[in-house]
């Protein structure tokens, strides 16, 4: 098994790493990629812009998202061809912007371990033959922009723009607290290669569909606020049917929650079909949400994580705003504002 991680690896190790790669997709000839359930910006952009590169290499490439492609991004090139389970054989399998297995969905039962493992996330677990983890990036789009080409495979207006897309959607429009000048310039390059910036912003960030405007309505409406520490609300199954709200997730609704003034955490409970809750938490980057997320079996960033849970609703609501409080009570997570 093979890691590569940002801040242990040096470039040595990272050329090494491009090396095993590029020679693994080289001989590749029926090319599996999966994404995770619920499938944000990030998600689909590394699908789709991993994807995309390997078709214009010639490669039989099928695209997996068990939730399907949301709506907001099949503008995107080749979003028509995503499908819902591994279909035939193949023989190289990709996993991007994925921790750990289970966050893909069921797909992957009855497969062999996967290839290769792309993905951003602090918590990821190793779990594939291959694994290149950079955690400070900013989104997993971010690392298939600066490596493809190593890869040899040519990024396009096409490709540009999915990877585009990942970037914009996981620093929630160039605004998360891991943002830099790195970031930045990738999207710069990424902007020169043809990708529409106002375009995939507002399709990533800006464009709503009415139902999820009222769905963003019924979560408001629960608000609930503790002074200089959390804000949080939830969203049920009945919100959904009646606001008309056809996917599984939250609508970016914990977007709005992390803007408000003075919180130190913001959650978002979004019940699901089959007995879970989906949890969503979001800091600003002074508190680490990430081992928060973990303990729960789930996994993220420092300054945004999840985790799906199994039980009754109201009993991970106050699991996990108990273990939330009891991380905000440690003194190590408070520090002084600096001026900016």
């Amino acid at each position: 098994m093979l890691r590569m991680k940002t801040g242990t690896g040096n470039k040595k190790m990272s050329d090494a790493l491009d090396a095993i790669i590029r020679e693994r997709l080289a001989k590749a000839r029926d090319i599996v990629i999966i994404a995770h359930v619920r499938p944000d910006g990030d998600a689909v952009g590394s699908l789709l812009g991993l994807g995309n590169g390997l078709i214009n290499a010639g490669k039989s490439v099928q695209m997996v998202l068990e939730d399907g492609m949301p709506q907001k991004y099949m503008g995107l090139k080749n979003s028509a061809l995503v499908t819902r389970k591994i279909i035939g054989d193949y023989d190289t399998c990709i996993i991007v912007d994925s921790s750990d297995p289970a966050r893909v969905g069921s797909v992957l039962e009855g497969h062999p371990q996967p290839d290769i493992c792309i993905d951003h996330h602090k918590t990821n677990l190793n779990f594939a033959k291959i694994n290149l983890v950079e955690d400070e990036a900013v989104a997993t789009t971010a690392i298939l922009a600066t490596r493809m080409l190593n890869w040899k495979l040519d990024i396009d207006q096409a490709v540009a723009s999915c990877l585009l897309t990942g970037i914009i959607a996981d620093t929630i429009g160039f605004r998360t607290s891991n943002m830099g000048s790195e970031a930045l310039r990738i999207s710069a390059e990424l902007i020169d290669k043809g990708a529409d910036l106002p375009t995939l912003y507002r399709q990533a960030l800006v464009s709503q569909p009415v139902s999820a405007i009222r769905y963003w309505g019924a979560g408001l409406n629960r608000l609930e606020y503790e002074k200089n520490d959390i804000v949080w609300t939830s969203l049920r199954l009945d919100d959904r049917i009646k606001c008309g709200y056809d996917d599984n997730d939250d609508a970016d609704l914990i977007n709005i929650l992390s803007t408000v003034e003075g919180i130190r955490i913001a959650i978002i409970f979004i019940e699901q079909p089959d007995g879970r809750v989906k949890v969503s938490w979001r800091s600003h980057g002074e508190t680490d949400v990430s081992n928060l997320a973990f303990s729960f079996g789930g996994g993220g960033h420092k300054a945004a994580a999840g985790a799906d849970i199994k039980g009754e609703f109201s009993e991970v609501v106050a699991d996990v705003l108990s273990a939330s409080r009891a991380l905000l009570s440690e003194p190590d997570t408070r520090k002084q504002t600096k001026n900016i």
